[in-house]
């Protein structure tokens, strides 16, 4: 049976981690918080979770490394405790922790796949952004050459600890906002199973959003360009392997 551990990056989120937290325990699992550079004020209310908890632990990363870069830190550490999974969900409050246990089953049953969560929005979120995902989701069934990836940004997420280890060690995946797009892709082109569970998120009216539209857009334009070139590189191999009958 999986040994799962939840991974939740942190970067000033003081005010939402701690209901997040209260659902990743509810569902009986430990949580590792990563405190990805916040401010003194945000990493005193992560220790003050763990001390009121011995199932929660924070890593405190000593500088910023984004999004990408503190999961991929909770990930190393997660594969350093002896944990086979990790759940990976944000700290924000806009996943529903209520669908953890379902999660949790759908790992126990495919153990050596990617649960991702398939996003069911309500009326909060801006329509800009939703408009916006679709134009990502054309990109990752062009740079996956199939429609199996259904949301590739959703970081409500079951991996597989050693095999995210595996591909960190030897690829790039992208340190900040383009790192959940970049491994799915990557898995995808791996041939990792991936399982997907529809579930709601939404966007509270006060939370804290660390997407910055300048940059953050230009790194995930820059990581859909390498992603094309990289299906170009694998493109003999992604059609033999479809002749093949494999998705």
């Amino acid at each position: 049976m999986p040994d799962t551990c939840a991974v939740i990056p942190v970067f000033n989120h003081e005010r939402a981690v701690g209901g997040v937290v209260a659902g990743v325990r509810s569902a009986g699992l430990p949580c590792l918080l990563v405190d990805d550079g916040s401010s003194p004020a945000c990493a005193a209310a992560l220790d003050a979770l763990a001390a009121a908890d011995q199932e929660v632990s924070v890593l405190h990363l000593a500088r910023n490394l984004g999004k990408g870069g503190a999961v991929a830190a909770g990930l190393r550490e997660a594969a350093t405790r002896g944990y086979t999974h990790a759940l990976q969900i944000d700290a924000d409050g806009q996943h529903d922790t209520a669908d953890i246990p379902r999660f949790l089953n759908a790992s126990r049953a495919a153990p050596e796949a990617v649960v991702c969560g398939s996003p069911v929005f309500d009326a909060s979120i801006p329509r800009v952004r939703y408009y916006a995902r679709y134009l990502t989701h054309a990109l990752v069934w062009v740079n996956t050459l199939s429609l199996d990836v259904r949301d590739a940004m959703c970081g409500f997420r079951i991996y597989p600890v050693a095999t995210l280890v595996t591909l960190l060690d030897e690829e790039r995946p992208g340190e900040r906002m383009d790192f959940d797009i970049a491994v799915l892709v990557r898995l995808h082109w791996r041939s990792v199973p991936m399982v997907w569970l529809d579930t709601r998120v939404g966007y509270p009216r006060d939370g804290v959003s660390h997407f910055r539209l300048g940059l953050d857009n230009l790194l995930i334009s820059r990581m859909h360009a390498l992603l094309f070139l990289g299906m170009l590189r694998r493109l003999p191999w992604i059609l033999a392997r479809r002749l093949r009958g494999a998705h």
